[in-house]
């Protein structure tokens, strides 16, 4: 069932031939058995196509703020510098600027393109970022995650158009579109017919040349976002569903394949220019894509991936050993990554050269650049619709506050969300918490003390606090033993979590070592967790606040979902606004907290 986009847009590109592969110093013996590249570059047999990518942009039209906005870049002396970067202005024109000159280019992305959006965004359900991802020439998508944070309807929606069901159309005489390219959910299918909920792959063509694309999110989703959303719908194992469609485009008569899947891995360096092939190809990096990586099927020449924002073009050996190259351009339209695939039209493939051919290569989406004159009347024309909400003053900061940012797994930031929280819900007849977690996914940015507009410095408006908290998620106060928080806790680094903690943020009052030298759940010192100074007694009965999501499990923490008396309080959101405006003033603002509640052995 293959899809085509919508739009009409015109595509450039370029043909180079095999001249990239000499200039790399590459010979014939570099090539799969049986590319004869003196041949092709004689007659003309071969044409780059290039690949445009990006992943993960949740919806930040606007540049993000603090540490969230900038990218780190290894130098030679091996020193690091910060750079600004991302912002639909920038990447917009980014991609326009890299087209130029090469008649042959498609641009993809790896999902989560919307979800935890910023206010300008998120306020209206993301139709703004999908009008920006249609005028920058998106071409086809994968679903990530996050797509799925307000249900498969509203998913739905957002690639066939129409107005919000309950809120309806935002602009006079005007009615949402939908998006302009296909959203690609390979693996995602409808319990009841087994058919995916959208398409599962496109190909995209120009003049001959065809490129299928298949798209998946992790197969661990239903983990990470509210069940709500997605009742009715499985999700399937990444390498399974990739490599049956690329069966289906192989026998239609598509040999070059790209899969671009929502899942990532982990580089050793936080900088976006780091060699990951080092000492050899793939060396460099970890997680789950690794192994995605190594098992996909040969039939596709390229991944682009995305979901954990880390910044990596590498080349992992797909199962028959050949380099295949692995990319993703970190996060928020920071970066995005240029990639040649040089397209032989006899074979119809991808001629895949050895690991130092060109290949792939990140790039900033820098702000010293001229900015997309377009995407700046697009954004003021939404930032005039969501003016009146977004620009109200709900507290005041002395410095930055360090969430998304934080170098530590326990953020100034995590701290004054679980305090905000905690107050919410602890008094009598609304929670009665004695305490709160945070999941840290939920902290999606961090509080700037710059102003972001004309509010001045140290105000916090509603829309930087929506930034941080966007998913609107009601408060629970459930009981659970000790014996099931110290569980709770345990899961932080154990289990789905092992690999790649995921630390709760903790209230005022709540102490515990973690201690990193040690595996799974032995990492929680189990005599040191502490409430208000009194060790936690596994028998007693405790009242703990949390947003829904992690109430029903998510994050991998099945011991939340045994708690019980739940009560439902206000929203993350409420109660965060509510505590700033409750706990800063002008004269007196909210200073960043210590963020010594967890004590880290390494």
């Amino acid at each position: 069932m293959p899809a085509t986009p919508q739009r009409g847009r015109t595509v450039r590109r370029l043909t180079i031939g095999a001249a990239v592969l000499a200039a790399a110093g590459l010979t014939a013996a570099a090539l799969p058995a049986g590319a004869d590249t003196g041949h092709a570059a004689r007659t003309g047999r071969t044409v780059d196509v290039q690949l445009l990518s990006f992943n993960d942009f949740h919806g930040n039209l606007e540049p993000p703020q603090g540490s969230s906005g900038t990218v780190e870049e290894a130098q030679p002396d091996g020193s690091k510098k910060t750079v600004p970067a991302g912002g639909a202005e920038y990447l917009a024109q980014s991609l326009r600027t890299a087209r130029k000159g090469h008649p042959y280019s498609v641009t993809a992305a790896a999902g989560d393109l919307v979800g935890a959006s910023p206010l300008l965004s998120g306020l209206f359900h993301d139709e703004p970022t999908i009008e920006a991802m249609n005028r920058l020439g998106l071409d086809v998508t994968s679903v990530g995650n996050h797509e799925f944070d307000e249900g498969r309807a509203e998913l739905t929606r957002l690639q066939k158009g129409g107005c919000h069901p309950k809120e309806g159309c935002y602009e006079h005489g005007k009615k949402f579109r939908g998006a302009g390219f296909p959203y690609l959910t390979a693996n995602v299918t409808d319990e009841k017919t087994g058919k995916p909920l959208l398409e599962p792959y496109t190909v995209w063509q120009h003049k001959g040349v065809k490129i299928g694309f298949i798209g998946v999110t992790l197969e661990g989703t239903p983990d990470i976002v509210n069940a709500d959303g997605i009742k009715g719908l499985k999700f399937h194992d990444e390498v399974e569903t990739i490599n049956k469609y690329a069966k289906v485009l192989n026998k239609q008569g598509v040999k070059s394949i790209v899969a671009l899947i929502h899942e990532g891995g982990l580089p050793a360096s936080t900088s976006y220019n780091y060699h990951c092939d080092s000492p050899g190809p793939g060396d460099g990096i970890s997680g789950p894509i690794t192994d995605i990586a190594k098992h996909v099927t040969s039939k596709v020449d390229a991944l682009v991936t995305g979901h954990t924002h880390q910044a990596y073009s590498c080349t992992i050996p797909d199962p028959s050993g050949r380099p295949r190259t692995v990319t993703s351009a970190a996060s928020y339209g920071k970066l995005y990554t240029d990639t040649t695939l040089t397209y032989d039209r006899r074979t119809r493939d991808i001629v895949r050269t050895s690991v130092k051919a060109p290949g792939a290569v990140n790039h900033v989406v820098d702000r010293t650049q001229p900015k997309a004159a377009d995407m700046t009347s697009l954004i003021a024309r939404w930032n005039k619709l969501a003016a009146p909400v977004a620009s109200r003053p709900v507290g005041h900061i002395s410095a930055d506050i360090a969430g998304r940012g934080a170098a530590a797994p326990e953020s100034p930031l995590g701290d004054v969300i679980s305090d905000a929280q905690l107050e919410a819900t602890k008094a009598d007849g609304k929670g009665g918490a004695q305490l709160a977690l945070m999941n840290p996914g939920g902290v999606r940015s961090d509080l700037a003390f710059t102003a972001s507009g004309s509010e001045g410095d140290g105000v916090v408006t509603y829309g930087e606090a929506f930034t941080v908290q966007p998913f609107t998620n009601m408060m629970n106060v459930v009981d659970l033993t000790g014996a099931q928080l110290l569980t709770a806790l345990q899961q932080q680094v154990s289990g789905p979590n092992e690999a790649s903690p995921k630390i709760l943020q903790v209230s005022r009052g709540l102490t515990y070592t973690l201690d990193m030298t040690k595996k799974g759940a032995d990492r929680i010192v189990k005599d040191s967790v502490k409430l208000d100074g009194t060790a936690l007694d596994p028998a007693k009965t405790y009242r703990v606040a949390m947003n829904e999501f992690l109430a029903g499990g998510g994050d991998g923490f099945p011991a939340f979902k045994d708690g019980k008396n739940k009560y439902v309080g206000p929203s993350d959101l409420d109660a965060f606004t509510a505590y700033l405006t409750a706990h800063s003033s002008a004269a007196d603002p909210l200073t960043p907290p210590k963020a010594d509640r967890i004590t880290v052995v390494k």
